[in-house]
């Protein structure tokens, strides 16, 4: 074989086996380029795609119920009727029957005064009323015999007039004794000191043994069924309020609450240092669950309705209009509202345009997160497997 030959030889193998090899080379570097560029594009994916976690309490759903609005009002409650109960005689306080938060029926005894003075003088004029009966009894007979006489010409018309003029000073005497009667069996009966109504011993400023005179104060009694609210509202929403409007607050003691009552009077002058109204209100206590002296702080609802509501942390107010930011297909939208009555009592406001009942939307901090963006409500094991420590992995060699 010639030298030519042999080179033509080796140059034909080297492109028979080399392409190929080539070849194989440029599609294993282009898989793994490929490869290597779609795992990127999908963790790239992933990244965008990840919704945001938002905790159920900062989710709010737009419902329907009642809303009230009017002038905020604070005050103290008393009973409606209380009675301070005085000494009507002069005397040593013999027993005292009952104590400062004691329950009472109407006419029921409270004290016993040492009414010596007061049975003697009842009885002298139980005595004067029956000598001045049989006296009365006496001329009234006389007064008919006189009138027989006169009719048969016995006697003059001058001696039956003074018949009549005798028994009526009897009769007249007769009046004045039995009304001094009447005082001393009053005074007698006042040493028995009585409650004059159904309610609760209030407070008691009266000991066995002390000494009192008329007019001294020994008892208060209240009746807890009915108390009354006085309170001071700003001069300026009085023309709100109506006399029969409802009111609603909560006092110290009962915190989660609310009371209710009725307007009934309404002050006609402003004061002069505060420029607040007093209104008084009446609340029902039938339960006996308020008592006197408490502090109470509330509202006149002017104006109730139901309506479709939210709370102020799902709104915000900072632009011209205010929006809320509502949750729809899992994505962030910016929504604006147009509000009604505020309830500054709950922070609830009426919403009148811009939201239909069923509506779910962000409240709070969870208000930031932007428009657009992918949102999923956080359940019990998002949150658990947020708190749970990393495993640790292993692999082979």
């Amino acid at each position: 074989m010639t030298d030519n030959s042999i080179r033509a030889s080796r140059t034909q193998s080297s492109t028979t086996y080399g392409r190929p090899a080539l070849l194989g080379l440029l599609l294993a570097s282009s898989t793994i380029g490929l490869t290597a560029c779609g795992k990127k594009d999908t963790a790239d994916a992933q990244v965008v795609e990840q919704p945001t976690l938002v905790s159920p309490e900062n989710i709010g759903v737009v419902d329907t119920m009642r809303i009230s609005s009017g002038p905020a009002l604070s005050g103290e409650l008393s009973a409606e009727r209380s009675a301070s109960v005085r000494s009507e005689v002069s005397g040593s306080v013999i027993q005292v029957y009952v104590e400062a938060g004691q329950k009472v029926a109407a006419g029921a005894q409270l004290a016993r005064i040492d009414a010596g003075t007061a049975a003697a003088a009842e009885l002298s004029a139980r005595t004067g009323v029956t000598a001045s009966e049989a006296s009365a009894a006496q001329t009234k007979k006389e007064l008919d015999r006189a009138e027989r006489l006169n009719a048969a010409g016995a006697i003059a018309d001058r001696d039956l007039e003074n018949a009549r003029l005798t028994y009526s000073t009897a009769m007249a005497q007769l009046a004045n004794v039995k009304s001094a009667y009447a005082q001393a069996n009053k005074q007698l009966r006042s040493a028995t000191v009585r409650a004059p109504f159904a309610g609760v011993i209030a407070g008691t400023v009266v000991s066995a043994g002390d000494v009192v005179q008329p007019g001294a104060q020994l008892f208060t009694v209240v009746d807890p069924k009915s108390m009354r609210l006085e309170a001071a509202v700003p001069a300026a929403q009085v023309s709100q309020i109506r006399i029969g409007m409802p009111v609603a607050f909560k006092v110290s003691g009962y915190a989660d609450r609310e009371f209710t009552g009725t307007v009934k009077r309404i002050s006609p002058v402003a004061d002069p240092t505060t420029r607040q109204v007093m209104i008084l209100a009446a609340i029902p206590n039938s339960a006996g669950t308020l008592v006197g002296g408490l502090f109470a702080e509330g509202r006149v609802n002017a104006e109730t309705r139901s309506a479709m509501v939210l709370p102020s942390t799902a709104i915000d107010q900072r632009g011209a209009k205010p929006v809320v930011m509502r949750l729809r297909a899992g994505r962030v939208e910016r929504v604006a509202v147009t509000l009604g009555i505020r309830d500054e009592q709950r922070e609830n406001y009426e919403i009148t345009q811009g939201l239909q009942r069923g509506d779910t939307v962000l409240l709070g901090a969870a208000q930031a997160i932007g428009e657009g963006k992918q949102v999923r409500v956080s359940s019990v094991n998002d949150r658990s497997a947020a708190a749970a420590p990393a495993k640790a992995t292993t692999g082979t060699r």
